[in-house]
């Protein structure tokens, strides 16, 4: 079974084809945002020194989310454009789920991506089964507390929001520091997970893949808080005329 699998949630850019257990290519690149430009021309240099072509992938795997709203939006777009001529299946990985399939021990992993406004997506699993411990969601560092003081040690923090952790966290009991060189996703491990997914029968197809982001735009989010402060203006105008 070839599996190709692209991670472009974040500021870095990953490519990689497995195949059956046997991961044959690997691409990590910190160029900066520029996954528009550099994306296709990994896959290209993918499948050509792995001898194969689009028609020989069997899955392909995207993170859908979270993370960066335009990189995702690149990666999907990207998988759908490869995996239409065929019909291939796709598995839309989530992109917390996948930074912690690259690592095993015993313990805690909590996966962190900065979300802003003090915020983190987040998701933690038990090291060793993998088990889920905490459901992909937009939270305060602060409100992390609970868990990390709780939670089965050691516990490490990865993904590019885990120095926000760290910085809140590092003096408590049990928590041990990552390496940045070693926080961030790997397109691997998108790769393992979609192959999981799809033997579970998780997998769909490309018109069916969808981006989750667990949060408002900041366009969104603007346009919401806009139109709750015309509409608090026009109440407080007819309250005003009523007196």
């Amino acid at each position: 079974m070839n599996i190709l699998a692209v991670d472009t949630a974040g500021k870095t850019l990953g490519v990689a084809l497995l195949q059956d257990d046997r991961l044959k290519y690997e691409c990590y690149l910190d160029g900066g945002m520029t996954h528009s430009e550099t994306l296709m021309p990994l896959v290209d240099h993918c499948l050509k020194l792995c001898g194969l072509t689009c028609a020989d992938i069997d899955l392909f795997g995207v993170n859908a989310g979270p993370g960066s709203f335009t990189g995702l939006r690149i990666g999907l777009a990207a998988v759908k454009g490869l995996a239409f001529p065929h019909e291939t299946l796709c598995a839309p990985v989530s992109t917390l789920e996948a930074l912690a399939a690259a690592h095993t021990g015993e313990g805690t992993v909590l996966c962190a991506l900065d979300a802003r406004r003090a915020q983190v997506y987040s998701a933690a699993f038990d090291l060793a089964t993998h088990t889920r411990l905490l459901d992909d969601d937009a939270r305060a560092v602060a409100d992390l507390a609970q868990f990390v003081e709780n939670c089965k040690k050691p516990l490490f923090f990865v993904g590019d929001g885990a120095s926000l952790c760290y910085n809140k966290y590092s003096n408590v009991p049990g928590v041990l520091t990552v390496p940045p060189e070693l926080r961030g996703g790997r397109a691997a491990a998108v790769a393992l997970v979609a192959k999981q997914m799809a033997q579970r029968g998780e997998a769909v197809l490309p018109e069916a893949l969808l981006p989750d982001y667990h949060r408002l735009s900041q366009a969104e989010r603007e346009r919401a808080e806009r139109l709750a402060a015309e509409a608090a203006a026009r109440n407080n105008d007819t309250e005003n005329g009523k007196d």
